[in-house]
């Protein structure tokens, strides 16, 4: 059974590197572990910006919606905050693909359930 670890991410996509150095971590996870750990990775907060649709980053600076897409693609489960994309006027239908809204108790249920807890 694969060991599970839940990252979960409070900062917005730019302006420090939280977000960033997070998903440096699990796509470094994805890649080399992928059948041992499950990456499970929660949005908060100003993070929930992380996975919206269409950011346009200016060339040689990350993207967050990139680095998203790629942990997705690796097998990553994303769920952010519907309280905190609400509070920000974030609607449902502008995440990623693979990236859904969530609730508090799911938050709870993955703590519970996780192997390994990251916060940035």
């Amino acid at each position: 059974m694969a060991m599970k670890t839940l990252i979960i991410i409070n900062d917005p996509p730019y302006g420090t590197e939280k977000a960033y150095n997070a998903m440096r971590i699990a796509n470094q996870l994805g890649k080399d572990y992928k059948n041992e750990i499950d990456v499970r990775i929660f949005l908060m907060a100003d993070a929930s910006l992380c996975a919206v649709a269409g950011q346009q980053t200016p060339d040689g600076y990350y993207n967050l919606e990139r680095m998203l897409k790629l942990s997705v693609a690796k097998g990553a489960k994303v769920k952010i905050c519907g309280t905190c994309a609400k509070a920000r006027g974030i609607a449902d239908n502008t995440f990623i693909k693979g990236a859904e809204l969530s609730t508090m108790a799911e938050l709870a249920e993955w703590i519970a359930d996780s192997d390994q807890v990251m916060t940035f």
